[in-house]
Parts: C-alpha cells; structure tokens; sequence
C-alpha cells in the first residue's frame, strides 16, 4: 500500500496555490509546510486529508519525464469539479470529465497538466 507520494515543481508557491485550489474539490487541503531548514534539503508542502498528508510538492527541478498521480474520489460530480477547479487555477486541460471504458465500464476520470506538465488525474470507480 502506498503511503505518500509527490512530484518535483519548478515554481514552489506557484504549484503550491494551483494545488490548493485543485484539489480542493476533492477534499484535499494543505496540511503541512516544511523549509529547507527543517527537512535539510527543499521545501515541501503536503496536501491530503486530515490529519496526514500523502501527496507532497517539492521545490527543484521538475521530475522528467513529468509525472502521472491519480486521486480516487467518491463522485463523478467531484471528478468534473476537480477538472474546473484545476483549469481555473492554471492547470492545462489534457482530458476532460468522462467516461474510459477501455479500463473498466465505470472508470469515469478527468486530466489536467499542473504547471510543470505533471498529469493530475481526478477518478472515479462507481457508477453515477
């Protein structure tokens, strides 16, 4: 089982308020804000829901290739908020809301690039 996960951002508070305002909808929020001189490396700041966060941004050069994350929500209704919320605060649209059956019937998910080019993923499993 994984415990967290994250990706590397060029632009720290830049990535930083894309994040909080994406995945909001989902129900993650900012948690935790780490400077270098804590962790002895970079800043991070994590995003999850309370009171862990498992997916963390850290300040450096971006991870390349760019990277895939996938956030399982509840509700197909949240998956479309997400693909909104994250288009509004500067994300790229690379996939909207709907349905791939080439994975399952139900897989029901939206893609969005963050400002590094990272694929965020918002997906759903249930049916409406």
């Amino acid at each position: 089982m994984i415990d967290h996960t994250g990706v590397t951002v060029s632009d720290f508070e830049k990535s930083k308020a894309f994040y909080v305002n994406a995945l909001a909808p989902i129900g993650y929020e900012l948690l935790a804000e780490l400077s270098a001189a804590v962790t002895g490396h970079t800043d991070v700041a994590g995003f999850g829901e309370a009171p862990k966060p498992d997916f963390w941004i850290s300040r450096g050069d971006p991870n390349r290739p760019a990277i895939h994350v996938a956030f399982r929500v509840a509700t197909r209704q949240q998956v479309r908020d997400f693909h909104q919320a994250a288009l509004a605060a500067g994300g790229t649209d690379n996939g909207g809301p709907g349905i791939r059956a080439y994975y399952h019937p139900n897989y029901y998910g939206a893609f969005v690039r963050d400002p590094d080019g990272h694929n965020i993923e918002a997906v759903c499993h249930a049916p409406e």
